[in-house]
This record gives C-alpha cells, sequence and structure tokens, in this order.
C-alpha cells in the first residue's frame, strides 16, 4: 500500500465536508493525518526555531540574535462586506495578528488573490483599498504576491492568501504554559462569528452586533516590550473561537485548563443568538481579540495595564493547573453559571461557514 493511502485511511471520512476547513475538531484530523504525515520530524522545522511541529500562530526561523517569524494564511467570507469589516479588513488583520501572537512585531505582508471570471472591478478595488488601508495605519510594507482569475463555479467569489513577516528577540511559543498560569482575554468574544451569521441572514434575524476584527498592534507591542517575560503563551480564537484555542493549548502542554464561564466576556446578543442557534459561543470566532496564559504574580498587572491600552474589558477568566490524573490532561474545563462543570469540547462541523 502506497504512503499516500495509509493516509487517507486513518480520515474518519472518505471526502471533504465544509467541516474539514472550519477550524474544528475535522480541520485538526485532516492537518495531523495528511498535511503532516509525510514530513520527517527534522523537517517540520528550522534547527532551533518552531515550525509544524508545534503549529503556532507563526513559524520562528533563527537569524542572529533573535528570529523571523513567518505566518500564512487564506482568507474567504461570506459576505465579503459584513457589519463591522471586509474580507480586506479580515486578510491584513489575520496575518498582522498572528506575528503578534508570536511575539513578532509585524514588518511586511504578500498577498495573493484568486477571483473567479466576472468578479466585479470595483468590488475588487475597494477589497484592495480595505486590506492594504490596515497595512499602511500599522506601517507594514507589502512587498509581493500574486493576482489570478479562475473559470466561473460554485465556490467562493474570492480568496485572498497572505503571507506575513516579522521579527522578535523573545518569542512568545504556546508550549511553555506553566501549572497557575492565569488566562487572560482582552475583550468580548465571538462577535466576529455572530456578525458574520447575521450578516448571512441565518434564522431572518440581524444583529446590532459588529465583527470585532483588527490589527491588535496598539496592544500587544506594548504589552510585550513591557512584559515579555511573563507571557507564556498568546493566541488570537479565530476559526474555532475560544474552545478551539484553549483545547488546543490544553494538548500541547499535557495540562488542564479550568475557567468560569461567568468571568467570560460575551455579549447578551452573542449569547442569546447563540442559543437559538444551538453553537456554543465560545467556538464562534474572535479576529480582534487577544488570549494570555501569564505568570499568576503578574496577571493583575498586566490586565490593568490592557484596560489603561483601551482595553477595557479585558479579564482573567481560569488558570492552567496540572492534573493529577491522567485523565484529565489535555481538557478544558468551565463553572457554569449553575455552578456545574462541563468540558469545553473542540468545535466539530461546520461551526460557521466561510467566515475567515
Amino acid at each position: 500500500m502506497e504512503p499516500w493511502e495509509r493516509a487517507s485511511r486513518r480520515v474518519l471520512s472518505r471526502t471533504l465536508t465544509l467541516a474539514h476547513g472550519s477550524g474544528g475538531r475535522e480541520t485538526a484530523e485532516i492537518i495531523e493525518k495528511i498535511i503532516l504525515a509525510f514530513i520527517p520530524d527534522d523537517l517540520k522545522r528550522v534547527e532551533g526555531g518552531t515550525g509544524t511541529d508545534i503549529l503556532d500562530d507563526s513559524a520562528l526561523i533563527p537569524v542572529g540574535e533573535g528570529y523571523i517569524a513567518v505566518t500564512s494564511d487564506s482568507y474567504t467570507v461570506d459576505p465579503l462586506f459584513f457589519p463591522g469589516g471586509s474580507i480586506g479588513v479580515l486578510a491584513a488583520s489575520g496575518a498582522i495578528n498572528d506575528l503578534l501572537m508570536s511575539g513578532a512585531r509585524p514588518i511586511a505582508v504578500l498577498d495573493d488573490i484568486i477571483a473567479v471570471e466576472g468578479f466585479p472591478i470595483e468590488t475588487l478595488s475597494r477589497v484592495v483599498y480595505d486590506f492594504e488601508r490596515v497595512l499602511v495605519e500599522n506601517r507594514v510594507a507589502l512587498i509581493g504576491g500574486d493576482f489570478k482569475v479562475v473559470p466561473k463555479h460554485e465556490g467562493p467569489q474570492l480568496v485572498i492568501a497572505t503571507t506575513g513577516i516579522g521579527y522578535t528577540e523573545h518569542p512568545i511559543i504556546d508550549t511553555r504554559i506553566r501549572d497557575g498560569d492565569k488566562i487572560i482575554v482582552s475583550g468580548h468574544v465571538g462577535d466576529h462569528g455572530a456578525a458574520v451569521l447575521s450578516a448571512r441572514g441565518a434564522f431572518g434575524l440581524k444583529l446590532e452586533i459588529k465583527s470585532d476584527v483588527k490589527p491588535l498592534t496598539d496592544l500587544m507591542i506594548p504589552l510585550h516590550e513591557k512584559y515579555h517575560e511573563y507571557i507564556h503563551a498568546a493566541g488570537d480564537p479565530t476559526r474555532g473561537g475560544l474552545a478551539m484555542l484553549l483545547n488546543e493549548w490544553a494538548k500541547k502542554n499535557g495540562i488542564a485548563i479550568a475557567i468560569l464561564e461567568d468571568a467570560i466576556p460575551i455579549h447578551e446578543e452573542v449569547k442569546s443568538y447563540s442559543e437559538l442557534l444551538g453553537i456554543d459561543p465560545l467556538s464562534l470566532a474572535s479576529e480582534g481579540v487577544a488570549v494570555l496564559a501569564v505568570e499568576p504574580s503578574m496577571a493583575d498587572e498586566i490586565v490593568e495595564f490592557m484596560r489603561s491600552r483601551g482595553y477595557r474589558h479585558a479579564t482573567i477568566i481560569g488558570e492552567a493547573r496540572s492534573p493529577r490524573s491522567e485523565q484529565y490532561k489535555g481538557l478544558v474545563i468551565a463553572r457554569t453559571s449553575a455552578g456545574g462543570y462541563r468540558i469545553v469540547e473542540e468545535p466539530s462541523g461546520e461551526i460557521v461557514p466561510r467566515i475567515c
């Protein structure tokens, strides 16, 4: 049997579904069992750096006294323009934020745009304007890219892929979470996913909520400059939301993460909308929120610093724990409003179609 045949038979499904691209459990399965199946461990990173060995927000390549951070992503959202943003804002912000979450200062971006035949030129111009406006405002160079047009089809009308490049001397690597570390979020979670769902007309309801999509340069650069030695992990809860991010952290570090549901900032409108749709709001994407694991003795000071930078809803939502029993390793456990406990599972299925 050929290696590719063996790898394909390890995947539960015989064909791809939209769920495989939604950022949840099915996406993780494709990455683990197909995409990384044919690469030996010593080629999953550059020597002295990180890469697909730990699947962080950015890969790190050692250069001199520091590291070049590199990240790539692709964006396809329906609709292209939604309350609070557009696919252009989303693509630029996503590239910048992935670099920031690795402790890097964003330097440059390359973009690859694929549009379908018949796509309006004026719409393309508006999307590109939004994309480049974010880069200009954050002083990030556009140094290359590609543009292609494909024949008409039933899929997305526009796809933007990005490669982001940054530099850091003090990288944040998400495998460094320690027992007792406090988990902090910078603001309300789930706004982007809810805004896109509403814009799509789910259940015929329209929310007043806007996407939170934005670069976090104004928060992460000063935060990293002042507190980098106390920040043990950082991430932005995009596809799969806070639930997926915390599950990834718990598994990578062999820990349990305990959170308080009442402490997590979620707009009431997002909560109600999620309940109506039968979706856990913790699985909805955020595109302008940072999640940190920090030294417990510095957690309160870091929260106050974040609030002083305008992130007034920054708060501690839980902590990392070294479980006494193996059965709790890799789990995220939430204390509910009713005083009980539930396991926050990795999102599964088609969480929200084409949100990022």
